[in-house]
């Protein structure tokens, strides 16, 4: 076992790892004698590495152990070379061998590799200073654009718009120049009743790419500014439509928000049609999203049901991934809550079998949304709804809920819905309905 490592850079000192991290040698140190450059050039190179985050990085200046590009490169007398901390800490757990090779190492000497070290400084500074002159330039750009934008009007606004939308979504340094140069105000005080919908699809198009603090989203709940928004959603293209969805999603998550503010038929008409095009999927992800947030409101969920929302979010379930079917099923067990989403989903003829179907294929959460929803429904209506539960294969379902390992309260629920069921058959015909063979098709 190796307790102590020679550092050939070093003058012959011996080094054991606690000496090493406490006079910062496991950095490289001043292993050319000229300190102070060689522990700047570190630093330099250590920031580089850090901001530069590329994912081609060449083979040669990774180390073996971490897989992350070497600072301090040492070489063994194996010929293998590592980044000088890594193989410190390998030699301090006790080993003796190389680890790529496994070799026993016949001479305990780490070696600083010192053309390697000066080819990844120069890669990585190459690298580095090309990203920063773009970033200057990207920022100089959105800084003019906004000045432009400023003093335009009319057609001038949408082209301004356009241009800094196009910046934005290409580049981090752009969005985060829009916020500190004041931009958000600027683009917020464009959305206004008379805003064309061509100046206000450009401007939401940035606005929900930007990290807004919570005075930016206080100006955007004005309800003028979310009443434009529900508008667009309506009637703007499928990028506007999700756009607005995502923006009005953001809004909701805010504290103060107002439930009046989304309390619109007009709002729940336009995310349903997104969550029913089959065209272009792509919006039902965000539409439902929204859809859940807004859910948790009492009269959000009463104008819901008024517009036939029930029912279209049930036909859609089975056309749903795992992710949008957790959303859809946790709105539908939200409208639970009040007496007209129970009857609704009582009467729509597509409530209990495309209900049933999800229990057990997806996750814990939608079988325990599902449970709870058909439970509202069976308890409503017994004696109609939970005979055809049992025949579209419930019982089933529910043993195998009740025999897994979920969570206690889940199988609890999965043998109150069982009894209730059961209440309409005698004991053997039950039995029979309770076999696998509806279930595995």
């Amino acid at each position: 076992m190796f307790n102590q490592f020679r550092n050939g850079g070093f003058d012959g000192q011996v080094l054991d790892l606690d000496t090493a991290v406490k006079d910062g040698v496991l950095g490289g140190g001043d292993s050319d004698g000229d300190g102070g450059k060689i522990v700047e050039k570190k630093l330099d190179l250590k920031k580089m590495i850090t901001e530069l985050e590329l994912v081609e990085i060449p083979s040669v200046f990774i180390c073996p152990i971490s897989l992350e590009p070497m600072q301090d490169p040492v070489t063994l007398c194996t010929g293998q070379t590592y980044e000088r901390s890594n193989i410190l800490k390998w030699f301090n757990l006790g080993h003796c061998t190389c680890p790529t090779t496994m070799q026993e190492l016949w001479d305990d000497l780490v070696t600083p590799n010192k053309t390697l070290h000066q080819l990844i400084y120069t890669w990585f500074s190459q690298k580095y200073v090309l990203m920063k002159k773009r970033s200057e330039d990207v920022q100089g750009r959105a800084i003019e654009i906004l000045v432009n934008l400023r003093k335009a009007k009319g057609k001038g606004k949408v082209h301004y718009l356009s241009e800094l939308k196009q910046v934005v979504l290409g580049h981090e340094v752009a969005r985060k120049s829009v916020v500190d140069e004041g931009g958000v105000f600027v683009i917020t005080s464009l959305l206004s009743p008379f805003t064309s919908h061509a100046v206000g699809s450009e401007a939401i198009a940035i606005l929900v790419n930007l990290e807004l603090d919570s005075d930016s989203k206080l100006g955007l709940m004005q309800p003028a500014r979310v009443s434009l928004m529900v508008d667009m959603l309506n009637d703007g293209s499928i990028e506007t439509k999700i756009n607005c969805a995502r923006l009005i999603g953001k809004l909701v998550m805010e504290k103060g928000f107002r439930a009046e503010l989304v309390s619109s038929h007009t709002l729940l008409v336009g995310l349903m049609r997104l969550v029913k095009d089959r065209r272009r999927r792509n919006g039902v992800s965000p539409a439902l999203t929204l859809l859940k947030s807004i859910s948790v409101h009492k009269q959000v969920r009463n104008l819901m049901v008024s517009v036939g929302g029930v029912s279209q979010l049930v036909d859609v379930l089975p056309c749903l991934d795992p992710e949008c079917l957790e959303s859809a099923l946790f709105v539908l067990d939200s409208l639970c809550l009040e007496s007209e989403g129970r009857l609704a989903l009582k009467n729509s003829v597509n409530t209990i079998p495309n209900t049933v179907r999800v229990l057990m294929r997806v996750s814990e959460k939608c079988t325990s949304y599902a449970i709870s929803i058909l439970w509202s429904v069976c308890k409503l209506a017994a004696e109609e709804c939970s005979p055809l539960a049992v025949e579209v294969g419930l019982a089933a379902k529910l043993l195998l809920v009740i025999q897994s390992g979920c969570d206690p309260a889940l199988k609890q629920r999965s043998a109150e819905l069982l009894k209730l069921c059961s209440l309409h058959y005698s004991d053997t015909m039950f039995i029979s309905k309770c076999k696998l063979t509806r279930t595995i098709h």
